[in-house]
């Protein structure tokens, strides 16, 4: 499932006031910022590390991470993009010491993660539609990198540009480009898989 997430002017001077509260010391403040943040950071964490209780645990140390280093964050720019990167080398340091999981291949273990992506329509059918729909995605999401997985979360679930993108994982627009070409074509062809086509 896609994240949406809602443009009120109105939130973002909250949330930057919140930001400033925060770098003063109040970690009240925290409170606003986290409410905020919340659904699309997660999303983001357990799409890297396909493991719920990992990205729960990753989605702590970033908040605490932020707390520790928000003193270096920079208002000229989004503060969304600066919370993903911190969760982003967070994510990458834990996949990297897991000497049995490459960043260039897929799980092997065959886990879903269709639970996290159920519906939440009023209609029974359609929510059992949208779960079918949810599971051939997470399952053919599951057999991609995560080095693709990545590109394609930190796009459409956190709406990141492309050039935040190539920002938070440290590559050229160019490499963010072709990733996304390439996992989009990747997906359909899982999703096709799956039908037998």
């Amino acid at each position: 499932m896609i994240l949406t997430a809602s443009v009120n002017p109105d939130s973002y001077s909250t949330v930057d006031n919140a930001i400033t509260r925060l770098k003063r010391g109040d970690v009240d403040a925290l409170t606003e910022i986290l409410t905020r943040y919340q659904p699309r950071l997660y999303g983001y964490l357990v799409r890297m590390v396909q493991d719920q209780a990992l990205a729960d645990d990753l989605f702590q140390q970033t908040w605490l991470r932020v707390m520790e280093k928000i003193g270096s964050y920079n208002s000229s720019s989004r503060f969304d993009a600066w919370l993903i990167s911190v969760a982003h080398n967070l994510a990458i340091d834990h996949l990297r010491r897991q000497r049995s999981r490459s960043l260039d291949v897929p799980d092997e273990d065959g886990a879903t993660e269709a639970d996290r992506l159920r519906s939440g329509g009023p209609d029974p059918l359609a929510e059992l539609l949208d779960s079918e729909r949810a599971a051939l995605i997470a399952a053919a999401m599951d057999e991609l990198p995560a080095i693709h997985r990545e590109v394609l979360t930190l796009r459409f679930e956190t709406g990141m540009k492309l050039e935040e993108i190539a920002g938070i994982a440290a590559i050229p627009l160019s490499t963010v480009k072709s990733r996304l070409l390439r996992v989009l074509d990747a997906l359909l062809a899982g999703v096709e898989k799956m039908f037998g086509k």
